[in-house]
């Protein structure tokens, strides 16, 4: 099998998933064929379908999962009439919440309302862990042994994340009412930008 149909298997695929592929996920598509191509070639091929949608309203993306073909941001405000339910709004208190997780993890849900201040509604943290987006870690060795939180692939695949390196610089929140200032991070830190169109809310407020 030459690249040129390699290639259109591979696109076909990434297509029809509906989520994220592997390297290895796609070799075992040539599997039931007698042998697929090797890694390398399967690179080759899918840096070639980045490069054609180069300029084009959809585009190759590499996340923590593998590989995925999706629209790109610039089509967003295009595309909103296409799709009947609206993104989720998320709270303020629940995006602080995921920013100190995914920046200080592990960490324990006490340490995540030291640095707030405040306590941290359950429902955040049961809205966060049924998105797919943090999930236990390990417990830390103190009394009580609290539970340490961290973040899942999922959610780097949804935030279109390879790693936690990618992360945005904290800047990137500055629509929250600088956030990441409250939030004092030690060190070298950056936040996701998630939406952040959500009004400042307590913590009383549940997630959506």
């Amino acid at each position: 099998m030459d690249e040129t149909e390699i290639k259109r298997v591979v696109e076909a695929a990434l297509l029809a998933a509906g989520r994220p592929l592997s390297l290895d996920s796609l070799q075992e598509l040539f599997a039931t064929k007698g042998g697929g191509p090797e890694r390398a070639t399967l690179k080759n091929v899918l840096d070639s379908l980045a490069n054609d949608y180069q300029g084009r309203g959809i585009e190759l993306k590499e996340v923590s999962s593998g590989y995925r073909i999706q629209i790109r941001r610039t089509m967003t405000d295009w595309l909103m009439p296409l799709w009947e339910e609206r993104a989720p709004r998320y709270t303020r208190a629940l995006l602080e919440t995921l920013a100190l997780i995914a920046y200080r993890q592990p960490i324990t849900r006490g340490e995540i309302e030291d640095v707030r201040g405040v306590t941290v509604n359950p429902n955040i943290v049961r809205t966060l862990t049924e998105r797919g987006w943090i999930r236990v870690v390990g417990h830390r060795e103190v009394p009580g042994h609290p539970e340490l939180l961290g973040t899942t692939r999922e959610f780097l695949d949804y935030f279109g994340l390879k790693s936690l390196d990618e992360l945005p610089p904290l800047a990137a929140l500055r629509d929250m009412d600088d956030v990441g200032i409250q939030l004092e991070f030690d060190g070298p830190a950056t936040v996701q930008a998630a939406p952040a169109d959500q009004p400042a809310a307590n913590d009383a407020d549940a997630a959506g």
